[in-house]
C-alpha cells in the first residue's frame, strides 16, 4: 500500500494542447457566458452529442447490472437536508433556501435524501434488497469563484448517483464490491488504465476532528476496517487519506489527475452507516421482524462534466468514433459531385450516424483541413470515380489510411465500431 507522498507526478508536455478548456473552444463542446453565470456551462449541439452518449451509456449498463432507474426533484424542502444533516455539515456549500409560501426550499447539493424518501414510499421486505436506485441527478452546489475551472469543478453538475439499500452487512460489502467492478470496466471502455490513469484513495475520517463526523467510534472503526480488507482482497494497491471521508461514512474514491497535474475525484464508492438511522431505513426480515437496512452511496462514472474534462484531455480531443460529436464528414469533390455525396450523407443519417456534409464552395484541400482540425474520426471523398464504382474513399483520422469501400460497408464497419466503443 502506497502512501499519498509515494504517488509521483504524471507529467504530460504537452498539456496545454491537452487542456480541456482549450480544446473545449477549439472543438466548439461549451461556453461558459459571464451573464449566465461563473461555473455554469453552456453546452452546443457538439457537446451535449457527448453528454449524451455517456449518458445513455451509463443508463443502459446500469440498467444490465439490476440497477432501477429514477427521477427526483431538483428542490427540496430544507428540512429534508437538515433531517439528513448536509445543511448543518455543508451549508456553506450549498445554495441559500429559497423562501415560498412560508416555507424553505433548497436547490439539491445531493440526491441521497431524496431516494431515502422514495425508498421510504411503502413497506420494504428483505426480498427487495439489494435495492440498487440510480439516478442522472442535477446537484448544485456553491464553489468558490476560486475553485471554479472549466467543465472539471463547475456550480452546478449532473452526477451519474446510486443509492443501494442492503439488507446486511455482508450483502452491503459485496455491493461496493460489485460498484468497483463497473468502474472498473466503465474506465477500460474509456481506455483509463489503474496506476497509469487512475488509483484508488480509502478515505478515512479524522478521529481528532469530532465536529464534521457522525459520533459512533464503534461503527467508524469496523467501517474503515470493512473497506480496507475489501481493498486488499481487490488486490490493487491504494492510499489512505485522513480527514477526506464523508460525515456519515469512510469512503473508496477513485483519484484521477488532469492534464495540469491537479488530482481530483473522478468516482467514489460511500458505506453509509449514519442515514438509515437519520431516515429509519428498515425493512422486514424472513422472520417478520424489523431490521435496520445498510446504504452504499456510489458513482459509476461521476459528474458528467467532470469526466468530459478528463476525457477530453485523455483524447486530446479525438474521441473515439462511438463519443464523437461527428463521427464522419461527406466531402464531395465539385458540384456535380454534391447529389451523389447528399444521397450517401442521409443514408448515413438513416442509420443513425452522426455526419457532416461539407459541400462549401471552397478548395477540397481546405475543407479536408477543416475537417482534420476539428478530430473528425472518418472523412470521405466523393469524385466521378466513386459514383461511377458505387463507392467512397474513406480516411481514418487515427490510421491516415484511405481506401475505395462500397457505401454498404462503410455503413457496416461505422455500425459495428460504435456498438464496439473501440
Amino acid at each position: 500500500m502506497n502512501t499519498d507522498e509515494e504517488l509521483k507526478n504524471d507529467p504530460q508536455p504537452e498539456g496545454n494542447e491537452r487542456d480541456h478548456k482549450k480544446l473545449g473552444k477549439q472543438l466548439d463542446l461549451y461556453y461558459v457566458d459571464e451573464t449566465v453565470g461563473k461555473g455554469l456551462p453552456l453546452f452546443t449541439h457538439k457537446g451535449a452529442t457527448i453528454r449524451r452518449e455517456l449518458e445513455r451509456f451509463i443508463i443502459d449498463e446500469e440498467i444490465r447490472r439490476g440497477y432501477q432507474h429514477v427521477y427526483t426533484p431538483d428542490i427540496a424542502k430544507l428540512d429534508l437536508y437538515i433531517k439528513s444533516g448536509h445543511y448543518p455539515h455543508y451549508k456553506d456549500s450549498m445554495y441559500a433556501p429559497i423562501e415560498i409560501d412560508d416555507e424553505k426550499f433548497m436547490l439539491r447539493p445531493m440526491s441521497c435524501p431524496h431516494h431515502f424518501q422514495l425508498y421510504l414510499s411503502k413497506p420494504r421486505s428483505y426480498r427487495e434488497l439489494p435495492m440498487r436506485m440510480g439516478e442522472l441527478a442535477k446537484l448544485y452546489r456553491y464553489e468558490q469563484s476560486g475553485e471554479l475551472m472549466g467543465l472539471q469543478r463547475t456550480r452546478t453538475f449532473c452526477l451519474a448517483d446510486a443509492h443501494i439499500i442492503c439488507a446486511t452487512e455482508e450483502q452491503a460489502m459485496k455491493e461496493i464490491g460489485g460498484a468497483l467492478e463497473l468502474i472498473e470496466y466503465i474506465a477500460g471502455v474509456f481506455g483509463f488504465t489503474y496506476g497509469t490513469h487512475y488509483h484508488y484513495r480509502l478515505s478515512l475520517r479524522d478521529r481528532n476532528n469530532t465536529k464534521e463526523y457522525y459520533d459512533n467510534d464503534a461503527a467508524w472503526e469496523k467501517s474503515e476496517m470493512l473497506l480496507r480488507d475489501l481493498l486488499k482482497k481487490h488486490g490493487k494497491e491504494f492510499v489512505e487519506a485522513k480527514g477526506h471521508a464523508v460525515f456519515y461514512g469512510p469512503k473508496i474514491d477513485i483519484q484521477m489527475k488532469n492534464v495540469n497535474g491537479k488530482e481530483d475525484t473522478a468516482f467514489t464508492v460511500q458505506y453509509d452507516f449514519c442515514m438509515p438511522d437519520r431516515f429509519d431505513l428498515s425493512y422486514t426480515d424472513k422472520d417478520g421482524s424489523k431490521k435496520r437496512a445498510f446504504v452504499v452511496h456510489r458513482s459509476s462514472i461521476g459528474a458528467i462534466e467532470r469526466i468530459m474534462a478528463f476525457l477530453i484531455e485523455h483524447y486530446a480531443g479525438a474521441f473515439p468514433l462511438w463519443l464523437s460529436p461527428v463521427q464522419i464528414a461527406i466531402l464531395p469533390i465539385g458540384e456535380t459531385q454534391k447529389k451523389y455525396a447528399t444521397e450517401i450523407y442521409e443514408q448515413l443519417r438513416q442509420t443513425g450516424i452522426r455526419a457532416e456534409l461539407h459541400a462549401e464552395n471552397v478548395t477540397l484541400n481546405k475543407r479536408i483541413v477543416a475537417v482534420k482540425k476539428h478530430k473528425i474520426p472518418y472523412f470521405v471523398v466523393i469524385g466521378d470515380k466513386e459514383i461511377n464504382s458505387k463507392t467512397v474513399t474513406l480516411e481514418s483520422r487515427d490510421t491516415g489510411k484511405s481506401e475505395m469501400v462500397p457505401v454498404q460497408d462503410l455503413l457496416t464497419k461505422l455500425t459495428k465500431e460504435i456498438a464496439d466503443k473501440r
